[in-house]
């Protein structure tokens, strides 16, 4: 009997040139994705904003961020790597917490690199049994991750500062509405604007209210450039306001009013269009 996954969401390996592609803000901004990211990366370096945590990577590290998980990529332009990409829906066995790794050894580095090089021969096959191949290759490198996590020094004993950062990026991702300003993130977290602040700025390098910000100025560029949705549609979705507060927020940040940015965005496109 045949077998077919459900599809929705992206299925797919690529280039991590291609994840960074565009512009920077896509990725540099803290952010969370509809679908689950797995990237190896081979050589280069940057630094990566995840699990509450903002740190340095070089060659042979992993980056596990499940869909809905909070992060941000700063990547150098002489990185090399791949990425996969699963919907959050498909059935797989990639890691269900944030996870940063490098892998030292090198039998397990060919390993990973064996793995994905197999995904991406199945995505270049493209017939009927390739989306069942690509998951199972999915699984077996998230088994193997899974493994590999248990016993590395990276996951460690977690301080209460991180336990807190952490909290405070996975609330960011689940408030898409804008509910809740930085005072109310810390009253619910049990903790005063102060000491949050502080503790955000010694885990990631930015203060909590930075935080809130990249991932509002985020939302609100990815809907106007990806939508046609009406600037007070968006405003509202968000949760500012008024419309007039949400174009002040956007043009603060930016330099641009929000129709610039979607006319710019939309001159952009025309060209990769007509070139595709």
């Amino acid at each position: 009997m045949s077998y077919a996954p459900p599809l929705s969401g992206p299925l797919d390996v690529s280039p991590l040139l291609r994840l960074v592609s565009g512009d920077s803000w896509q990725v540099e901004l803290a952010h969370e994705r509809d679908c689950h990211l797995l990237i190896w990366v081979t050589r280069g370096q940057g630094r990566a904003l995840l699990d509450g945590q903002r740190r340095g990577f070089g060659p042979h590290t992993v980056l596990s961020i499940p869909a809905r998980s909070l992060f941000s990529l700063e990547v150098g332009r002489q990185s090399i790597g791949q990425v996969l990409r699963i919907g959050e829906t498909m059935p797989c066995a990639l890691p269900d917490q944030p996870m940063q790794m490098r892998i030292g050894d090198m039998q397990e580095q060919a390993r990973l690199n064996t793995l994905f090089e197999a995904t991406q021969r199945e995505q270049q096959l493209g017939d009927t049994h390739s989306p069942r191949a690509i998951l199972s290759y999915g699984e077996l490198i998230g088994i193997h991750l899974q493994r590999l996590w248990a016993a590395a020094p990276e996951n460690g004993k977690v301080s209460a500062a991180r336990r807190l950062s952490r909290a405070f990026c996975q609330r960011l991702a689940a408030d898409s509405e804008g509910v809740f300003n930085m005072a109310g993130h810390a009253a619910e977290l049990g903790v005063t604007p102060t000491h949050l602040t502080r503790v955000c700025k010694q885990e990631t390098g930015k203060t909590a209210a930075a935080l809130l910000t990249e991932r509002q100025l985020h939302a609100a560029r990815s809907l106007l450039v990806r939508t046609s949705l009406p600037m007070r549609d968006i405003a509202h979705s968000l949760g500012f306001g008024s419309a007039a507060y949400f174009t002040r927020f956007i043009t603060q940040h930016t330099g641009e009013t929000p129709s610039a940015l979607r006319k710019m965005a939309r001159e952009s496109a025309r060209p990769a269009a007509l070139a595709s």
